[in-house]
């Protein structure tokens, strides 16, 4: 079973949208719940437990963006945003949110479900040995726990942030482009969409303490990627 009854909350106010996405993650045998509203998606959500939200912005009652922050505040599942506006700029305020992923409408249903499959393989696989935990001074990441720790405090980090920081600190000092941590934290390649990268490397930023003039752990190579800074790790 390709779909291994991964759970989707599907919150889109449009029918049509809806029937297409429904007939395409049905035939590869997810289990997809359909929210037509914001204020349905919020009830949907607290009262069951989803691997994957597909998310519209435009939305009746509750917008988009409100639900984004309320899903975001209590979980840390993927989400992928679908979205009429297609600017850079706009993806980039969606991915701010906390959001794993944008699309823009229209959109390939096909594309739209290897992004899923692709996003649902990242967050349910391994990331480290049974026991693994890299420690860098007062940064600790446990990696099966899926937990970060800082200065005693645990820091509450996306699926995507999280792999985006382990993929950084297994290597301290090396410097990953752009497209290199788009495949390795998305897992495809994602052709034009660099800056998502970014976006997701001023969240974890924010959420690390680090700033962008004087960091401690996420540096910025200009003309180059990014790369992570701290003690040698103990394993």
């Amino acid at each position: 079973m390709r779909g291994d009854a991964h759970k989707i909350l599907l919150i889109e106010d449009d029918a049509s949208v809806c029937e297409v996405v429904v007939a395409y993650f049905e035939s590869d045998e997810y289990k997809i719940t359909i929210a037509g509203d914001g204020e349905v998606a919020l009830d949907a959500f607290a009262q069951d437990k989803y691997d994957l939200v597909l998310l519209d912005l435009m939305l009746p009652k509750v917008s988009g963006e409100r639900v984004c922050k309320a899903i975001r505040d209590a979980s840390d599942v993927p989400i992928i945003m679908l979205s009429g506006k297609s600017d850079v700029e706009d993806r980039i305020a969606g991915l701010e949110l906390g959001a794993d992923d944008y699309m823009s409408k229209p959109f390939s249903p096909r594309e739209l479900l290897a992004r899923a499959r692709a996003l649902l393989r990242r967050a349910h696989a391994p990331t480290g040995a049974p026991h693994e935990k890299l420690e860098f001074g007062d940064l600790s990441i446990d990696l099966p726990g899926h937990k970060v720790m800082l200065s005693g405090k645990e820091i509450d980090l996306t699926a995507s942030e999280f792999r985006l920081l382990v993929t950084l600190s297994r290597y301290p000092g090396r410097v990953y482009s752009r497209m290199e941590l788009v495949e390795k934290v998305l897992g495809y390649d994602y052709d034009g969409y660099e800056r998502t990268i970014d976006s997701h490397v001023k969240n974890l930023r924010s959420k690390l303490g680090d700033k962008p003039r004087s960091p401690r752990w996420l540096y910025t190579v200009h003309g180059a990627g990014y790369r992570f800074e701290g003690y040698s790790p103990r394993t």
